[in-house]
């Protein structure tokens, strides 16, 4: 599974491809499932286009095709798709290039943004508390005063 990031990064690097991976009339058919995944262990990003004479949306094939071929859809607009899948054979690559290794993807990332949101939520949560309290108290003191005050008038 691919975090938002990668994906926008993988989506930046698609604007320069060119399509590749044509989808006809016939559909998402083995020939072209096999055509992806060759593509797919070549290059690991591929764009593709879906025809206008044929019966799925760029959407249904880009789930078919990663569903079949085990990759992650990255985007689809219009008429045309974007897929990845981690590939060794362009890792190993990338490795004898010098290029940068794959990183691993940590369990839980840290999120900054959401910690400080959180905290401050619960900031608000423990003063609207207080408050609450506070008034609850003061509305307890208020109606024990008006029963005395009423023995007091009862009894007199």
């Amino acid at each position: 599974m691919l975090t938002s990031k990668q994906r926008a990064e993988f989506r930046a690097q698609a604007n320069a491809l060119d399509t590749t991976l044509m989808v006809g009339k016939d559909g998402v058919t083995e020939a072209v499932i096999a055509e992806a995944d060759k593509l797919l262990t070549a290059r690991e990003l591929i764009k593709g286009k879906v025809l206008e004479s044929a019966l799925m949306s760029a959407r249904e094939v880009s789930d078919a095709i990663c569903e079949a071929t085990g990759a992650d859809g990255i985007s689809c607009v219009g008429s045309k798709f974007v897929i990845w899948r981690f590939s060794e054979k362009c890792q190993e690559e990338r490795n004898q290039t010098g290029r940068a290794k794959r990183k691993e993807t940590p369990k839980s990332k840290a999120d900054p943004v959401g910690k400080g949101m959180r905290a401050r939520k619960a900031a608000a949560r423990k003063v609207r508390e207080q408050r609450n309290e506070y008034f609850r108290q003061q509305a307890i003191e208020k109606a024990i005063e008006r029963s005395r005050e009423k023995q007091l008038r009862g009894e007199d």
